[in-house]
Parts: C-alpha cells; structure tokens; sequence
C-alpha cells in the first residue's frame, strides 16, 4: 500500500494535498482497497462551502456506498471530470488521476489537525 509523504490524511480515509490555499481531495489506497471495485462517484456539492468532517459526497463499489468527508472546511471548486465515466480511476490511480475535488480552505490551521503519512500508516496497520 502507498502512502505519500506530502499528503495528509483523515481517519475516515481521505487525503488532502495542499498547495497555497487550494487543496486536492481523494480516497487513500486503504480505503480503495477496503471498497473494491468502484463503480460510481457521487459528488454534487461543487461550489458550496462546507465545514471539516462534513459530506460532500459518496463512492459506490460493487458491495457498498460510502461517504465521503471534507478533511477541512473550505469551498469545492472542482469536481474531477474524469469519474464520471471512468470512475475505476480511484481504485487504480487514488493519488493522482482518481482525485475527487479541489477546494480552497478556509481555515489553514485545520491542516495542521490531520495525520502525517506515519500516524495513518499506524492507523491502517
């Protein structure tokens, strides 16, 4: 399993890559791996501004729906145009072409709140 250095990390097992006050959004290879095959991404809250922990959307595998949290509040600005017909992206690229959304953060200070690529890797095991 891989787990990136230069992302942080939720226990609900998203990611979160930051660059200035824009941040990018997606599941860890954990989490894909725990779903399956994805069939299905769900996510209609573009252009709104939610706050950390909240939902933004869901992923459909094979078995199960999961939702999807926002590691920090901010405002979705993205959607990645790519899912919507190639949604298995986020079981074989969950770092880079299965990203999920962009957002610009509202509150910087929260990034300091998630976990580092060791204290996840001690999370998943």
């Amino acid at each position: 399993m891989q787990f990136p250095e230069a992302l942080k990390y939720t226990k609900d097992h998203e990611w979160i890559k930051v660059e200035g006050n824009v941040a990018t959004v997606g599941i860890t290879d954990f989490a894909q791996r725990e779903l399956g095959d994805i069939v299905f991404v769900d996510i209609s809250a573009k252009g709104q501004s939610l706050g950390a922990n909240e939902i933004f959307g869901s992923v459909e595998a094979v078995k199960t729906v999961s939702d999807l949290y926002l590691p920090v509040s901010g405002t979705i600005t993205e959607v990645n145009p790519g899912l919507e017909s190639n949604p298995e992206e986020v079981n074989s690229d969950p770092y880079g072409n299965g990203w999920m959304i962009k957002m610009t953060i509202d509150n910087m200070a929260e990034v300091n709140d998630l976990m580092d690529a060791a204290a996840y890797q001690e999370l998943v095991g």
